[in-house]
């Protein structure tokens, strides 16, 4: 008994390194490379918006006479306040209804036909669907814009904010399918087969089941579709004319005469234009990095 407890207390020898030395750790190796890449890239986006609100606070009789980077002496609101008087509430609100009105319709819809196509995947039509979704990706804007001008004309659209809204909602829904579509592929089968066996219909699993599981999607695909086309400047362009159906990014347009450019009102306006864009981002950011990284790493 004695021999067993001695045997049993004696301390193993710790296991040699195979080649005789001990490596060290790639996770404790600084990384100087990547850290000065970084800081480099740090200055390179931190310098323009420096430079953007340190403008936007100076008068315009002493802009091109001062150095563009150092901070003017004396300060002012001239600018927000001229920008705000221009209309810019206006503007506001036609951005705030054009946004809203694609953003919501446009998530719906693609959720929905992200759910027709994983559940009934064995149907050749909407195999079909999914293919005419996956080749609305490779059609850029721009490519489209003179027959969705006519389209608008014909609908007697143009010069609406229904007119703007409904491109932006067909230009929205591929990449929300796709996205939308991968996260619903990820749902257990077995519980969307519980659910029927329980009695309840497709439209019930739809909104009960696979709403609730893929709410970080749905999050990630509107505040990405939000941002874009919040910041839509080639609908509102081709599809408007008078002023009162102008959004945000016409109204920089203001700000330019005939002989000049009122420079630090325009960048007031890029300023109080992108707040409710960092407002937006600052709340939605972490739904919408976890959200585009699954959805795109599956």
């Amino acid at each position: 008994m004695t021999t067993m407890l001695t045997k049993a207390q004696t301390p193993k020898k710790a296991v040699r390194p195979r080649y005789g030395h001990t490596s060290r750790p790639a996770s404790s190796r600084p990384n100087w490379l990547g850290g000065l890449a970084g800081w480099i890239w740090l200055v390179i986006v931190v310098v323009p918006l420096y430079w953007i609100v340190i403008t936007s606070l100076k008068p315009q009789s002493g802009y091109y006479s001062s150095n563009p980077l150092v901070p003017t002496g004396d300060p002012t609101l001239d600018n927000y306040k001229l920008v705000i008087e221009s209309d810019f509430i206006g503007y506001f609100v036609n951005s705030v209804v054009v946004t809203f009105g694609a953003m919501v319709p446009a998530v719906a819809f693609s959720f929905m036909a992200a759910y027709a196509i994983v559940r009934g995947w064995h149907m050749r039509g909407l195999r079909a669907i999914n293919g005419l979704f996956l080749m609305g990706l490779a059609i850029p804007l721009q490519a489209t814009i003179i027959p969705v001008y006519l389209i608008i004309i014909r609908l007697k659209l143009y010069d609406s904010l229904l007119g703007m809204i409904l491109p932006s909602i067909a230009f929205a829904i591929p990449l929300s399918v796709l996205v939308l579509s991968n996260f619903i592929r990820d749902v257990p089968k077995e519980l969307f087969d519980s659910m029927r066996v329980d009695g309840a219909t497709e439209w019930t699993t739809l909104w009960k089941l696979a709403a609730p599981l893929t709410r970080p999607a749905i999050l990630t695909v509107s505040i990405f579709n939000g941002l874009t086309i919040w910041n839509g400047f080639l609908l509102p362009l081709v599809l408007t004319q008078s002023p009162g159906r102008r959004t945000l990014p016409l109204a920089l347009w203001n700000f330019q005469g005939q002989y000049g450019i009122n420079i630090p009102a325009v960048l007031a306006s890029v300023v109080l234009t992108t707040l409710p864009v960092l407002v937006l981002y600052a709340f939605g950011r972490r739904q919408l990095l976890s959200g585009l990284t699954a959805g795109f790493s599956k």
